[in-house]
C-alpha cells in the first residue's frame, strides 16, 4: 500500500464533516422534501438546450481500418472509442457484436473480447435495441436532482438497481419507469451468468441501456422521440446513497466514458470490524471471483491470477470507536470493480460491519466491541448490532461532468436511519468510555 493522498478539498472535507454529523446543508433545493440530501453547484440550468431526439442510432454503420502499429485491444472498446462521441454507449456496440453485425477483416466476431490489431479492417452496423419488457411500478424515489438529461437519486438499502433473474419486480428501473411515466421498457440484451447475487462492474459498462418503447401501436415517430432513462453504474443491493441515471443516450454514452477514464468522483462511508493500519493508504489488489463461493469476491495482491482484474481503492480512517473495535472509514474508487470496497476491505482484515458474505459477521462485530467498551453498553450495543442486515456502506458523494453543458455537478447526503443509529450508538459508547471518537480526521 503506497502512502494516503493529500487531504480533500476544504469544500470536501467540509461536505463531510457536516454528513458525518448529520448535519446536511443544501445549497439549492429542487423540491422541498428532498431536505435530506446536499448539492454543490447543481442547477436544473446546468442541462442547457435540450438535445434534439429526432431519429434513432440503429443502422448506424462504421468500416475502418485499426490504425498500423496500434497495439491489441478489445473490438468492442475499439469501436465505441471512435463511436462513442455520436452517443453510442459500449452496451450497444457489445449487443451488435452478439447479434453478428461486426466483422473483423471480412469474418463475423461473436465475443466482445475479440482482439483487433493495426491493419485489420473492422465493420460494424449497430444493432437496433433488443425488447425486455418491465413494468413501471408506483415505488417512491428519493430524488436528489433532475433535468432533461440526467437523474440523480438516493437508492435506498435493500432495492436492487434493475431487474434480473429472480428480481423483475421492486427494483430502481421500475420506480424510474413509473416516474418517467413509462408503462414498460425495452433495454440491451446482456450476457447473463444467471447468478442473481453479484452486482457487474461499473467498468465492464456491460449495462442497461432502458428504452422508452411502450405498446405495439405506437408509431416509430413516437418511439424515437421518447427519452431513454438508462443505469449507467450501480450499487450493490445492501449499499445505500447516490446514484446517476442517464435519460438519453448521448448522457449514457458522455456518462459511461468518465466511469471508464475513471473521472467520476465517488465517495463513500462504511463502518468496519476493527481499524486499519496505517490509518489511511491506497490499496492496489486485483478482483476476481472466489472460486469457492460465486457470490463472492477476492482481493489478490501481484497480478498473476487469470481472471483476476486491476482494482485500486483509498481509504482514510475518520473517527476510531471502542479502543479500535470498529472505525468510521471513507473510501475513494480509481476503479469500479463489482463488490470492490468490501473485498478490499476484507483484504485489509477490516470486513465491513454487516456484510456476512465477506466475514463482518455480527458475532465478529461484537467480539471485537465488547471487549473495548464499558459494560453499562454492552446490552443495548448487542441490541442495536443484531438488528444490523446489510453491509454498513453508503455512496455519501458523486460528482461528474454533466453530459451535456460540461458543468461540474456535485452531490452528497447523509446515511440513512439504519446507518446513522450505529454510529450514533458507537459515538455514545466510545465517549462514554472516556475515549475521543472524532480523534482521527
Amino acid at each position: 500500500m503506497a502512502a494516503a493522498t493529500a487531504p480533500p478539498t476544504p469544500a470536501i472535507a467540509a461536505t463531510f464533516s457536516a454528513l458525518l454529523h448529520r448535519q446536511a446543508v443544501r445549497s439549492y433545493r429542487l423540491r422541498p422534501f428532498y431536505a435530506r440530501c446536499a448539492s454543490s453547484n447543481a442547477r436544473a440550468e446546468a442541462a442547457g438546450e435540450p438535445e434534439s431526439r429526432s431519429g434513432g442510432l440503429g443502422g448506424t454503420r462504421l468500416e475502418e481500418a485499426v490504425p498500423a502499429g496500434e497495439g491489441r485491444s478489445r473490438v468492442d472498446a475499439w469501436i465505441s472509442a471512435r463511436l462513442g462521441g455520436g452517443g453510442v454507449s459500449r452496451a450497444r456496440v457489445q449487443a451488435s457484436i452478439r447479434a453478428g453485425l461486426v466483422a473483423v477483416n471480412g469474418r463475423p466476431v461473436s465475443k466482445v473480447s475479440h482482439m483487433v490489431k493495426g491493419g485489420d479492417l473492422v465493420s460494424c452496423t449497430v444493432s437496433e435495441l433488443q425488447p425486455l419488457r418491465a413494468e413501471a411500478e408506483d415505488i417512491p424515489l428519493d430524488i436528489v436532482y433532475e433535468d432533461d438529461h440526467v437523474l440523480v437519486v438516493n437508492k435506498p438499502a435493500h432495492m436492487v438497481v434493475h431487474p434480473a433473474p429472480g428480481n423483475a419486480n421492486g427494483t430502481l428501473v421500475n420506480a424510474i419507469l413509473h416516474h418517467c411515466r413509462i408503462s414498460t421498457f425495452t433495454c440491451l440484451a446482456r450476457n447473463s451468468t444467471g447468478d442473481e447475487c453479484l452486482e457487474f462492474s461499473d467498468d465492464d459498462i456491460d449495462v442497461f441501456d432502458v428504452d422508452q418503447f411502450t405498446t405495439e401501436d405506437v408509431s416509430s415517430e413516437v418511439r424515437d422521440a421518447l427519452v431513454r432513462p438508462g443505469i449507467v453504474h450501480r450499487l450493490d443491493k445492501g449499499t445505500s446513497g447516490l446514484l446517476v441515471v442517464a435519460k438519453d443516450e448521448h448522457s449514457h454514452a458522455q456518462l459511461a466514458e468518465q466511469f471508464k477514464q475513471h473521472t467520476i468522483r465517488r465517495v463513500y462511508i462504511s463502518l468496519t470490524c476493527g481499524i486499519p493500519h496505517p490509518n489511511s493508504g491506497r490499496i492496489e489488489a486485483s478482483i476476481a471471483r472466489d472460486p469457492n463461493n460465486r457470490i463472492r469476491m477476492i482481493a489478490i495482491a501481484g497480478s498473476g491470477h487469470r481472471y483476476a482484474r486491476h482494482a485500486a481503492s483509498r481509504y482514510k480512517v475518520r473517527e476510531v470507536f471502542a479502543g479500535g473495535g470498529s472505525a468510521l472509514v471513507e473510501w475513494r474508487l480509481e476503479t469500479g470493480r463489482t463488490h470492490q470496497i468490501r473485498a478490499h476491505a476484507k483484504y485489509l482484515g477490516i470486513p465491513l460491519l454487516g456484510d456476512e458474505t465477506y466475514g463482518g459477521t455480527k458475532s465478529m462485530a461484537l467480539s471485537l466491541l465488547r471487549t473495548r467498551s464499558p459494560s453499562k453498553y454492552l446490552c443495548g450495543l448487542s441490541d442495536l448490532i443484531s438488528k444490523v442486515d446489510r453491509p454498513c456502506l453508503h455512496a455519501a458523494l458523486l460528482g461528474f461532468k454533466h453530459p451535456h453543458s460540461g458543468k461540474i455537478l456535485e452531490f452528497s447526503c447523509p446515511p440513512p436511519d439504519d446507518f446513522t443509529r450505529v454510529l450514533d450508538e458507537l459515538r455514545r459508547v466510545t465517549s462514554g468510555d472516556g475515549q475521543n471518537g472524532d480523534g482521527v480526521v
